[in-house]
């Protein structure tokens, strides 16, 4: 259904079965794929690119142009996975730095309010809770959920199946696996409930990377020691692998105070 009442340009390319709704608005360049829905104040800016099933509600903006005093009108790219939602007032820019532009992958569910900067990543299966703001920059990995609130700053990289609790500041790293609280952001432990029940880690890998942020949190040396004493008395494995390799690869910049007594 496409309403007479929707603002659609005429380059616009449409795929099957795409309902917008009245006064929505979509700028001229933009792919909207089979299934979508584009709700009423809805607005699909130049340079956006839709998969298949998305929705998008009441006055979200994808592909708003760049927040970056940088940006001076070269052609610019935002591209938002299959079944992804985006909720009220979202507003997601569109990236000009990465070729790639902005990224929202499949299955990410954007809450009400929330705002994704310019050449951000956001992975498979992440949920981003109501009024999360992320600047220019950031990568968030799959299966990751920020709570209500959080603020990511430009440039950080949040670990494969994190959980970031409301209204945490993270200006470092997020390794993968774990839950970092309040503020200065702390580690509060790790995301054991997901990785048994949503992601299929068994009990003897979560075991593993606990000991591994013991190591990393929770003992008196230094990360760089901490990460051999991994190598040592962790045995290997992906989830080891990962946690190392994310650490060393973030120039061993990671959030959350140590404990060196």
């Amino acid at each position: 259904m496409i309403s007479q009442l929707a603002h659609i340009d005429p380059s616009a390319r449409l795929g099957n079965n795409v309902t917008v709704h009245p006064f929505a608005f979509i700028d001229k360049g933009t792919v909207i794929g089979d299934n979508c829905v584009i709700m009423p104040y809805a607005s699909i800016m130049e340079g956006s690119t839709l998969g298949s099933d998305v929705k998008v509600y009441q006055g979200a903006v994808v592909g708003a142009d760049p927040q970056d005093f940088r940006w001076k009108g070269v052609p610019s790219h935002c591209r938002i996975g299959d079944k992804a939602i985006i909720r009220e007032h979202v507003i997601i820019n569109r990236g000009f730095i990465s070729p790639e532009g902005t990224r929202i992958e499949e299955n990410v569910v954007i809450m009400a309010n929330s705002h994704v900067g310019h050449d951000s990543c956001i992975e498979r299966n992440c949920v981003l809770g109501n009024g999360v703001t992320i600047a220019g920059g950031v990568n968030v990995g799959h299966g990751t959920i920020l709570s209500s609130n959080v603020i990511l700053h430009e440039g950080v990289r949040v670990g494969t199946l994190a959980l970031i609790k409301g209204g945490c500041r993270i200006s470092s790293n997020v390794p993968p696996f774990t839950i970092i609280a309040h503020n200065p952001s702390t580690y509060y432990g790790v995301n054991s409930y997901v990785l048994s029940k949503h992601a299929g880690y068994d009990d003897a890998t979560i075991d593993d990377i606990a000991k591994a942020y013991r190591h990393i949190y929770q003992s008196s040396t230094s990360l760089f020691n901490a990460l051999r004493r991994i190598e040592q008395d962790v045995d290997p494995g992906e989830a080891r692998d990962k946690i190392l390799s994310f650490i060393r690869s973030n120039e061993m910049r990671i959030v959350g105070e140590r404990n060196l007594e």
